[in-house]
């Protein structure tokens, strides 16, 4: 099953999106995208550690995710990936285009659970820079996507999920 979590900073999605995990089949796995390039990123990530079961292997995906879900597919029966927004920004810094395989991978996913988190874009001002703004339309094209193809869909707010699609 594909469940996508989406949220905006700091809503609680991704101690949500754990909780989803636990509740699932095991083994599972934790596909972190998300690169500390500086020290408030480097605590937000230490804190993430400490809040999370040790048990709970976390694989640093990079731009790789497509080939690294399609692997732990065949290794655990969940799979958690957090988030789809730092990976896509990693992938347009590198000048990567990898949205058709990350659409493809998931699209072949049938059997085994994935959540999938993803900050939730579209809620505040249009930002000025070009760039900024094409972040935008990307991240919100991918969320839209990833949400036709879930089967459940939430939307988090102040650590509150709504559920805003069900299997």
């Amino acid at each position: 099953m594909i469940t996508l979590v989406l949220g905006g900073n700091k809503s609680g999605k991704s101690a949500f999106a754990l909780d989803l995990l636990a509740q699932g089949p095991g083994p599972s796995v934790l596909l972190a995208t998300g690169r500390a390039r500086d020290l408030h990123f480097r605590r937000q990530i230490l804190a993430h550690r400490e809040n999370r079961d040790p048990d709970i292997p976390v694989i640093e995906v990079g731009t790789d995710l497509p080939e690294r879900m399609i692997r732990a597919k065949s290794e655990y029966a969940s799979v958690l990936v957090d988030s789809l927004d730092f990976w896509l920004f990693a992938c347009r810094e590198e000048g990567l285009e990898r949205v058709p395989d990350f659409l493809t991978a998931l699209e072949a996913w049938n059997g085994g659970n994935i959540v999938l988190v993803s900050c939730e874009i579209g809620l505040g001002p249009l930002p000025i820079g070009e760039e900024a703004r094409a972040f935008v339309r990307e991240l919100g094209g991918l969320n839209q996507n990833m949400a036709a193809l879930a089967q459940v869909v939430y939307f988090t707010i102040a650590g509150l999920p709504l559920t805003l699609k069900k299997a």
